[in-house]
Parts: C-alpha cells; structure tokens; sequence
C-alpha cells in the first residue's frame, strides 16, 4: 500500500510539475488575466490535493507499520509459546521415557525371577515324584511288614495253643 502511494504521489507531482509548465508557458503566450487566475487557482487546488494525499499516505505508512509491528509481536509471543509447549512436550517425553525404561527394567526382573520360579517348581513336582514313589514304596512294604506281622501273630497264636496243649499234657 505504501509503494502504490508513493507511485500515486510521484505521478501526481509529474501531472503538477506538468500543469505548472503549461500555466508558465501559457503565461508566457500572454494569457488573459482571468484564464491565469483559473489556472493559479487550479494549481492551488492541486496542490491542496497533493498535500492532502501525502498527510493520508503519512498517516496510512504509520498505521501499516504500528499494525505490522504488533503483528510482529504477535507472531514472537506465538512462537515463544509454541517453543515453550514443544520444550515441555520434550521433558514430558523424555520422563515417559525413563518411566518406561524403569517398567521395562521390572518387568525383566520379574520375567528372570518367574523363570527361576518356574525351575523350582519343576524341581519341586520331581521331588513330588519322587517322595510319591517312595511314599508308594513304604506303604507296600508297610503292607508287607503288616502282612508279615499278621503270620507272625498268627504263627504266635498257633505257637501258644500248640504249647498251651504240650505243657498240660507233658506235666500229667
């Protein structure tokens, strides 16, 4: 806007400077006194035009620079936000990250710790096994023993009647 102002200035100066040399030049050539008071009022008139046109082109080169440099200001508070945004995004990042690597830290402490648990245990069942069988094993030979025992009692009692009869018969 600024530049087509200027460019209108110039262009009306070059038609004035124009018209001044015209009017001179008429002067000159003995123009009647009232053709050359209509051409000096003209030229005041033109003049008060320019003058006007160059106070509202001051007036809109201040307006366009105030409305630029609050622009300006504008676009440097919205930048600093959005670094200020980006910086906080990045710290939240980096303590999810650290969060993360914390997790993942415990879940393969955890994972070692259920593989030993898991050794255990099938240590454990083998050792379940192995009571199993033997416990098997005493409860057959408990069976025997008791078996036997049963005979030996058996044999005992027969022993005792055997000598319940002898000892009558062999003291007569």
């Amino acid at each position: 806007q600024l530049l087509e102002a200027k460019a209108s200035l110039s262009l009306a100066q070059t038609q004035h400077t124009l018209q001044l040399q015209q009017a001179k030049a008429q002067i000159n050539n003995m123009v009647p006194k009232k053709q050359f008071e209509q051409l000096q009022n003209t030229l005041r008139e033109e003049q008060c035009k320019t003058q006007q046109l160059q106070e509202s082109l001051q007036q809109q080169a201040e307006q366009t620079c105030r409305q630029l440099v609050r622009t300006q200001e504008e676009h440097e508070h919205l930048l600093q936000a959005a670094v200020e945004q980006a910086e906080g995004l990045e710290h939240s990042l980096r303590n999810a990250e650290a969060v993360l690597a914390e997790r993942a830290a415990q879940l393969r402490d955890a994972q070692a710790h259920l593989s030993r648990n898991k050794l255990l245990i099938e240590e454990l069942r083998g050792e379940n096994r192995r009571f199993a069988m033997a416990l098997q094993a005493a409860e057959l030979k408990q069976k025997s023993m008791e078996e036997k025992n049963q005979l030996l009692e058996e044999q005992a009692s027969a022993l005792k009647q055997l000598i319940g009869k002898i000892t009558p018969a062999s003291l007569s």
